[in-house]
């Protein structure tokens, strides 16, 4: 069963801005992910949890994500933007990009080669600049109205091999290794 920061309907201050939560769309290895609403926009509200994680080793992951995705920013990397934040709640507000998870249309069998193509696109930056992005699919929406990839998560590392796209990631995308 999946712990929850917050329930639907709940009220968010962040910076002054009320934010409502709607429903729960993602719980990853730092934190829950949540639809909400701000007059009329759809965002994300993600909220940093403390559970343990026996493969990952985290910092301060508030911090950590404000960094990573100032260098994502940075580095051209197709992410949603960054809104708000309040490091004393860790809660971190992003754009929502509506669309379809890439884990969901591996699951359904969906042909999801033009998307690899994207993010192969971002494997050159990336890896000129020694840095490593969680390339599980679960962190990548394909844009309803665009038809582009975004990266949907604020994380990255410092390049190495055995965690790349060709030697890691692209196990989840082409069904090598099971979803979760």
């Amino acid at each position: 069963m999946v712990n929850k920061a917050f329930d639907k309907d709940d009220l968010i201050l962040i910076n002054n801005d009320t934010y409502k939560i709607i429903k729960l769309i993602g719980h990853g290895k730092g934190g829950y992910s949540y639809l909400a609403t701000n007059e009329n926009s759809e965002v994300v509200v993600k909220k940093i949890h403390h559970e343990p994680c026996s493969y990952y080793n985290f910092g301060d992951k508030i911090r950590s994500e404000l960094n990573d995705y100032q260098t994502l920013l940075n580095l051209g990397i197709r992410i949603p933007k960054m809104i708000a934040y309040d490091i004393e709640q860790e809660i971190i507000v992003k754009e929502y990009i509506k669309g379809e998870v890439v884990s969901n249309l591996i699951k359904q069998n969906k042909d999801i080669s033009k998307y690899i193509d994207q993010l192969r696109e971002f494997l050159p930056i990336l890896y000129k600049s020694n840095t490593n992005i969680d390339y599980y699919p679960t962190n990548f929406v394909v844009n309803s109205i665009n038809d582009l990839i975004y990266y949907i998560h604020y994380e990255c590392n410092i390049y190495d091999v055995k965690w790349d796209f060709d030697n890691w990631g692209i196990k989840y995308w082409n069904g090598e290794e099971a979803l979760n």
